[in-house]
């Protein structure tokens, strides 16, 4: 039998515009589509109607599927000849975890190609009106996880980040935010740090608090923000009162549509 092949895929941000053409295309000549729980399942729709589709998202604490049983499907149905569409939010290669599904693709043999999406550290940022680099403000951004692989030593360089890096993107990081608010401080980013915290980021539900690095823990706590989130950190936050678009467009559509009604 011939070998089938394996798509690794970026869905982008949220919004399901975002996702590349080839990233469609990939979605489009599947035969199976492994997705995550932070796809944005409308673009499942383009899938082919006999597709199989595979849930194998990953909430907070909780495992629905563990990332050797989604290597192991990667390659049982590519020896079975079929096209295979690993489907991931963000960018494949940004926290995405794969680096380790290509390495498991390589191990067994079977070709594979990478799709990268659009990362939810600079689209996020961008629909809440905040651009990670600005000639006035920032010459450099990290992306960051907020979480440790469990049982894993700490090993973010705070010091650097804290005085080396203009703009900080910190995926994952509500749960943590206490401990790195503190680490940033204790290395010397200014407590008064502008710091925007974006919810659902480039979908109808992207909520945006802004704070600084002293009271952020307390607002985000205040306004009941959760996961998925994406925290800024960084005087980039400060042009988002002047440029922010996202939110205002969609006041104005629901201005609109009650108006119709």
């Amino acid at each position: 039998m011939k070998m089938g092949k394996v798509y690794l895929v970026g869905a982008g941000p949220g919004d399901p515009e975002l996702i590349t053409v080839k990233g469609l295309k990939c979605i489009q000549q599947a035969d199976v589509i492994l997705y995550d729980r932070l796809i944005n399942e409308e673009l499942l729709s383009y899938a082919k109607k006999d597709a199989e589709l595979i849930f194998c998202g990953k909430l907070p604490g909780y495992h629905t599927m563990q990332q050797e049983t989604i290597n192991h499907f990667l390659v049982r149905h590519a020896k079975k000849g079929k096209t295979v569409v690993r489907l991931k939010g963000g960018d494949p290669f940004v926290f995405g975890r794969g680096g380790e599904e290509a390495e498991a693709l390589v191990k067994h043999g079977i070709e594979f190609e990478i799709v990268p999406g659009i990362t939810s550290g600079i689209a996020a940022a961008a629909y809440a009106g905040i651009p990670v680099t600005h000639r006035d403000f920032s010459s450099s951004v990290a992306f960051i996880t907020g979480h440790k692989r469990e049982g894993s030593k700490e090993d973010l360089k705070w010091e650097s980040l804290a005085k080396g890096i203009d703009t900080l993107a910190i995926y994952m990081g509500i749960s943590n935010l206490p401990y790195i608010r503190d680490q940033l401080i204790k290395y010397g980013k200014a407590p008064s740090t502008p710091v925007a915290v974006i919810q659902w980021g480039t979908t109808a539900e992207q909520r945006t608090v802004t704070a600084t690095l002293a009271t952020v823990a307390d607002v985000v706590a205040q306004e009941k923000i959760e996961n998925p989130s994406m925290i800024i950190i960084g005087d980039v936050v400060k042009l988002r009162e002047n440029i922010q678009w996202f939110e205002q467009l969609l006041a104005k559509q629901t201005a609109v549509a009650n108006t119709a009604l």
